[in-house]
C-alpha cells in the first residue's frame, strides 16, 4: 500500500525540477487546464508575447491542439488567421501521411500480420476527431516479431525507402535484432516500424507479450487494426516523452486525454511501470498533470509512482536530466544530460541480442596500383568472381572522390537477395582528396551462384537529393575498383 503523498519540490532532484517551463508551460497550460477561461488566457498571453512564424515544430504541434480545443474564441486575437492556417496546414499533412500509409496497412493485414498502432495515429483510431488537433506526420505501429519480415518485404515490395541508408539486403538480415526502423515514400508518406514498443533500455519480455493481450481492436481509415490499452498508451507515451526532452510535449496532451476517458486500469498502468523501470518519468509526468494542471490523476496512484521513483537510486537523477525540457538547459545541465544518455544507451547496447551484431570491414588507406587506368566511376559493380566454392578471403582496392566535408563512406557487398558485407571508413580530414581505400573480409562463395556485387550506399536516405551539401555529406559516393583478389581463408 502506498503511503500518502508527499510535497513534490521543483528543486533537483525531485520531479518538479523537470516539469516544463516558460513559454512550453504557458502553451500547455492553454492545452490542458480543466478551467477553459484560464486555458483561454493562457493561449491569448502566449500568442501576445509570440510570433508562430518563429517558434518550432514542438509549439506548433501543441498550438494546433490549442486551436481545436478554442476554435472561434480567439478570433478577435491578430494571430488568429495564422492559428487557422497553422492546424489547417499540420492537419493536411497529417492527412496525407495517413492516405500514403492507408494501402501499406491494409496489405499488412490482408498479409496476415497484426498491426497495432501506437503514439498520435492510435489516438486517431480510437477518436476519428482527434486529427483535428493531433499532429501525426508518421504512422508508428507495432507488429509481433513473428510479423517483422512479412511486414517488412510489403514495405518494401511497395517502394518504400529506408531512411538509414543501408541497403534492404543488409536490414533483412538484422531485423531480430532490431527494435524499429523508419521508412518514408513520396513527399508525406513516414512509417515507423516496431517490433517493440519502448526503448532498449526499458525492456520487459512479459510485458511485450500481455501489450497484446490487452489491446483494443479499432479501424484506422477503414483498415482493421489494433490500439493499446488506455493504460498502455499512458506508459508508452510516458516512457518515450521521458527520453527527448519534451521534444514532442503533446506525449502529455495524449496522457490527459486518456485519464478523461476514465477507463485508464491504474493497477496495469503501476505494474507497467514498475516492470519498464519509468517510475522518474511517470512521477514527473503524472505529478505534473495533477498537481500543476489540475488533471484527474489518483492521488494513490500518484503517491505510489513517486514512491516507486523515489526507490530508483541514482538512476533518478539519469531520468531527471533526460526528462527536463531542453530550453530548460544550461552549460551544465547539458554536458550533465549527455553524460546521463550514454548511460542509457550503454544499458541498451548491454542487453542480450536476439542475433550477433554485423561486424563492418573497416578501410584503411592504401597505395593507388599504378598499373591501373583511371576508369568511370561507378555505384555499383560485379566483382570477379573464381569458380569456387566455401570460405574465402576477399581484398578489395577502391578509388573514391571525396568531397571537402568530414563523413563516413558506406559501401556494402550483396549477391541477389543476400547481404554478404557492409565496408566502411571515416573520413575526419576537409581536404576535399582522392582517397585509395583497401578492404579485407571472409565471404562465402557458392560455386556457380549469383555474382557478388559491389555497391556505394548513403550514409542516410532523404525525400529529396538536391542539397548539394546534404549530397556531400550524406550521399553515395561513386568509386573505382583497382583490385579484387581472393585467397583461401585461414
Amino acid at each position: 500500500m502506498a503511503k500518502g503523498l508527499r510535497r513534490i519540490s521543483k528543486r533537483f532532484p525531485d520531479y518538479g525540477w523537470s516539469w516544463p517551463t516558460g513559454k512550453l508551460d504557458q502553451l500547455l497550460k492553454a492545452a490542458l487546464l480543466p478551467d477553459e477561461d484560464a486555458a483561454c488566457q493562457y493561449a491569448a498571453r502566449w500568442l501576445d508575447e509570440n510570433d508562430i512564424d518563429l517558434v518550432s515544430f514542438r509549439e506548433h504541434r501543441l498550438l494546433a491542439a490549442i486551436s481545436d480545443r478554442f476554435g472561434r474564441r480567439l478570433a478577435g486575437h491578430s494571430a488568429y488567421p495564422r492559428l487557422v492556417g497553422l492546424q489547417k496546414m499540420l492537419w493536411t499533412k497529417s492527412r496525407m501521411a495517413m492516405r500514403e500509409a492507408e494501402p501499406a496497412l491494409k496489405a499488412m493485414v490482408d498479409g496476415g500480420a497484426d498491426i497495432m498502432l501506437i503514439k498520435g495515429a492510435s489516438r486517431i483510431a480510437v477518436n476519428a476527431s482527434a486529427q483535428r488537433g493531433r499532429v501525426a506526420h508518421d504512422i508508428d505501429i507495432l507488429v509481433r516479431p513473428r510479423d517483422m519480415t512479412t511486414v517488412f518485404d510489403i514495405l518494401r515490395g511497395r517502394d518504400w525507402q529506408i531512411a538509414s541508408g543501408v541497403s534492404p539486403q543488409y536490414l533483412r538480415t538484422r531485423l531480430p535484432s532490431l527494435r524499429s526502423m523508419n521508412f518514408f515514400k513520396g513527399s508525406f508518406g513516414d512509417i515507423d516500424l516496431h517490433q517493440l514498443g519502448y526503448d532498449g533500455s526499458q525492456p520487459s519480455a512479459e510485458d511485450d507479450v500481455a501489450i497484446w493481450a490487452r489491446a483494443i481492436p479499432a479501424a484506422f481509415s477503414g483498415v482493421s487494426v489494433f490500439v493499446p490499452s488506455p493504460a498502455d498508451r499512458m506508459t508508452l507515451a510516458i516512457a518515450h516523452g521521458g527520453l527527448d526532452a519534451h521534444t514532442h510535449s503533446d506525449w502529455l496532451v495524449d496522457c490527459a486525454v486518456a485519464i478523461h476517458g476514465g477507463d485508464v486500469d491504474w493497477d496495469v498502468f503501476t505494474d507497467i511501470v514498475s516492470r519498464r523501470g519509468i517510475a522518474v518519468a511517470a512521477a514527473v509526468a503524472l505529478s505534473y498533470l495533477g498537481l500543476d494542471i489540475g488533471i484527474p490523476v489518483p492521488e494513490a496512484v500518484l503517491a505510489r509512482t513517486v514512491e516507486m521513483a523515489d526507490r530508483a537510486g541514482l538512476s533518478r537523477w539519469s531520468a531527471l536530466l533526460q526528462a527536463k525540457p531542453r530550453t530548460d538547459f544550461g552549460n551544465l545541465v547539458w554536458l550533465s544530460r549527455g553524460f546521463a544518455k550514454q548511460l542509457r544507451l550503454k544499458r541498451k547496447r548491454g542487453r542480450p541480442r536476439q542475433a550477433p551484431p554485423a561486424s563492418a570491414w573497416r578501410g584503411r588507406l592504401a597505395r593507388r596500383k599504378t598499373d591501373v587506368s583511371p576508369a568511370s566511376m561507378v555505384f555499383s559493380q560485379i566483382i570477379p568472381c573464381p569458380q569456387a566454392s566455401g570460405d574465402m578471403m576477399l581484398d578489395l582496392t577502391v578509388r573514391i572522390d571525396v568531397p571537402p566535408v568530414r563523413r563516413r563512406i558506406e559501401m556494402e557487398i550483396n549477391a541477389g537477395d543476400d547481404h554478404i558485407a557492409r565496408l566502411r571508413a571515416m573520413v575526419i580530414s576537409r581536404s576535399g582528396k582522392e582517397r585509395v581505400l583497401r578492404f579485407r573480409g571472409r565471404v562465402t562463395l557458392g560455386g556457380a551462384g549469383r555474382p557478388l556485387v559491389l555497391e556505394a550506399r548513403p550514409s542516410r536516405q532523404f525525400r529529396e537529393w538536391d542539397n548539394a551539401g546534404t549530397v556531400a555529406a550524406y550521399g553515395a559516393l561513386p568509386f573505382q575498383l583497382l583490385s579484387a583478389e581472393f585467397s583461401p581463408a585461414s
